[in-house]
């Protein structure tokens, strides 16, 4: 009988009846079951700050399981009128307060939001600074910041290819085990940013879980890609080659992207230094990632058009532009733990994919030189690291 069923249609009945039993559990279950002794749990988390002349705009979300009424705050010590958030605050539910305070600049602040209850939650201003406008000319800005840090440097990096063109063998092997190492010590640096920003978000839709959510996600949907692209594909080395350094190009162009919402979200409360040296440290910074593009294309026996370069290098420093204007206009700390682990997830899998590149026809994957060229890359990005500060 069974056979006679449509596979659908089979899987949607079960679907359907698991569905059905637990909204039934979800709808009754709970008289069944006595109330919970104890005072009420209340978090909540500030995902958000905003100063303007006088005025503390807060965006603060409810993280914990019961509703939050908000009954006083103080800035200071100082208790202040507020508006907003009349009602309790449901679970996961988001206001926005305006604290009425004639804030001083470059000083810091203690709010305290007493609920209801009397429970006290506090949220620290290091510095007060004026929040900048989000208008045209703020996005203009950082668009001119993405290209900076991100396009200008790759493409500068991939201007080794003519010379890399002309390594021995065995100097290819080296190139791919600088690559290698470059990319693994970013791999590792996205992912300590990502796990300390997601320690400091509110925790409303996971913390370090959107971490490895995001790694997972990339590093999966990036194995589909490089798979469909290899079946569109002929087996010869170039189009290896022009694949691989495809995907490279993917996977540091949604690291960018995360470094595009860190430096975004720095300058949307006033946490940036713009200048110079600033500039200038993320662009050293960034060209190793133009070093990696192009690695893969050494062993190709035709030279890549000009327009296969160039769009590979929109690939990877354009998404710092998209990722910088999300960052300025919009704030939040599990966005940019997610969009970083994006970036340590495609790494890795392109990591995957060059690892049989450093071996020699015969050897071992991992020999002394390979070995050396994996620490100087590593090093290599270490010490341009150095050079950026946001």
């Amino acid at each position: 009988m069974s056979e006679r069923v449509p596979l659908w249609a089979l899987a949607g009945g079960v679907i359907a009846l698991i569905a059905a039993a637990l909204a039934t559990i979800a709808i009754v279950g709970g008289d069944t079951l006595p109330d919970r002794a104890g005072p009420p749990i209340e978090e909540l988390a500030v995902e958000r700050e905003r100063l303007e002349l006088n005025e503390i705009e807060l965006t603060v979300r409810n993280t914990g399981p019961d509703p939050v009424q908000i009954a006083q705050v103080f800035v200071a010590d100082a208790y202040v009128n507020f508006e907003g958030a009349e009602e309790p605050i449901e679970r996961l539910g988001s206001e926005k307060i305006t604290l009425e305070f004639p804030w001083q600049d470059g000083q810091p602040y203690l709010i305290s939001m007493i609920t209801s209850t009397g429970l006290v939650i506090e949220h620290q201003i290091d510095a007060a600074v004026a929040t900048p406008e989000t208008d045209g000319d703020l996005f203009a800005l950082m668009a001119l910041l993405g290209l900076y840090v991100g396009v200008i440097p790759v493409t500068l990096g991939m201007l080794l290819l003519p010379a890399m063109r002309r390594f021995r063998p065995t100097w290819i092997r080296v190139v791919m085990a600088v690559t290698v190492g470059l990319l693994a010590f970013l791999a590792v640096d996205a992912g300590l940013e990502g796990f300390e920003i997601a320690g400091e978000s509110g925790g409303a839709f996971g913390g370090t879980e959107l971490v490895l959510l995001g790694a997972g996600l990339a590093f999966m949907a990036l194995t589909a890609v490089d798979r469909f692209l290899k079946s569109r594909r002929d087996a010869e080395d170039g189009a290896s080659g022009a694949r691989l350094a495809l995907m490279i190009a993917i996977g540091i162009g949604l690291h960018n992207m995360g470094e595009g919402l860190a430096i975004g979200s720095a300058y949307a409360i006033s946490e940036l230094a713009l200048g110079a040296a600033l500039v200038v440290g993320f662009a050293i910074h960034n060209t190793t990632e133009g070093f990696a593009i192009v690695a893969p294309l050494v062993r190709d026996q035709e030279r890549p058009p000009l327009r296969r370069l160039v769009g590979l290098g929109v690939i990877a420093g354009a998404p710092a532009i998209l990722g910088a204007v999300i960052g300025a206009s919009v704030t939040n700390a599990e966005l940019s733990a997610f969009l970083l682990g994006l970036g340590v997830g495609a790494v890795i899998q392109v990591i995957v994919q060059i690892a049989p590149a450093m071996r020699e026809k015969g050897g071992p994957t991992l020999d002394a030189l390979t070995a050396s060229g994996i620490a100087a890359g590593a090093i290599a990005f270490y010490l341009t690291g150095l050079l950026v500060s946001v």
